[in-house]
């Protein structure tokens, strides 16, 4: 019968399994996340090599004019060292785990998840998703914030596979497309923004400028794409009593 069991076991039939448990369910790009883990033990005794905690999310890959969703991991942990959970114990381990401070903000498509997995020799690896609210931190927050107040609105926000020219710590970067609502809309057609790179104290972005057509000329270098300017700007913590102004100037710069 222990034979079998341990058989079944190997195929995730009456295996240990394991359940992440978080303070909260919504957590600010670079906050400390705390919880636990609770193992439950199955039918037989297994040994688990470690427990792992990784950080994930979804992009939008193309290949061949075709679009694909690909999983991406942000974050992966080793939470436990080696342990074995007997059959019916169970097991709570503490943790603590820092969200990186470049996860993408969930808004629009984007989603977020925490997956935990118990590491099993010779058999199928039990594991558990918690999906996640992501929020900017501060200083992205109010780049956003600003990007809004001076008239645009958020058409769309997702992340898609990054060239290799803009590609950071993942493959992907998360794009917000902003339409003009004010007096922009007699300039603009769109804005995009991606935040490159961040800190505590500072945020890399690129914007995305795309003027409106205005003559047979606009709409050739509409047709080419020649209409849109690429702008790549730094944003510091300093920078916040300004930060309206320093946008509006580069924004005016490309109309």
């Amino acid at each position: 019968m222990s034979l079998f069991n341990k058989a079944l076991a190997s195929i995730g039939i009456g295996a240990a399994m394991v359940d992440t448990k978080l303070e909260k369910a919504t957590y600010r790009a670079g906050e400390v996340m705390h919880g636990e883990i609770v193992v439950r033990g199955g039918n037989v005794e297994q040994q688990v090599d470690a427990i792992y905690v990784s950080v994930h999310t979804t992009y939008i890959r193309e290949s061949n004019d075709k679009k694909y969703t690909d999983v991406a991991a942000i974050q992966k942990v080793k939470a436990t060292e080696p342990f074995s959970i007997a059959a019916g114990e169970h097991k709570v381990f503490p943790i603590s785990l820092t969200l990186p401070i470049d996860t993408p903000i969930t808004v629009g498509k984007t989603q977020v998840w925490i997956q935990t997995g118990l590491d099993i020799k010779n058999a199928v690896d039990p594991n558990d998703k918690d999906t996640i609210r992501v929020q900017p931190t501060k200083l992205a927050e109010s780049v956003l914030d600003t990007v809004s107040g001076l008239g645009f609105r958020l058409r769309e926000a997702e992340c898609e596979q990054a060239s290799t020219r803009f590609r950071g710590n993942y493959p992907f970067v998360q794009e917000f497309e902003f339409v003009p609502t004010g007096s922009y809309r007699r300039h603009l057609d769109e804005l995009e923004l991606v935040f490159l790179s961040q800190s505590d104290y500072s945020v890399d972005i690129l914007l995305q400028i795309d003027r409106k057509a205005k003559g047979l000329g606009s709409l050739f270098a509409e047709a080419l794409d020649m209409d849109e300017s690429y702008v790549r700007t730094t944003i510091t913590t300093q920078d916040l009593p300004t930060i309206q102004a320093k946008l509006q100037q580069i924004i005016a710069k490309h109309l």
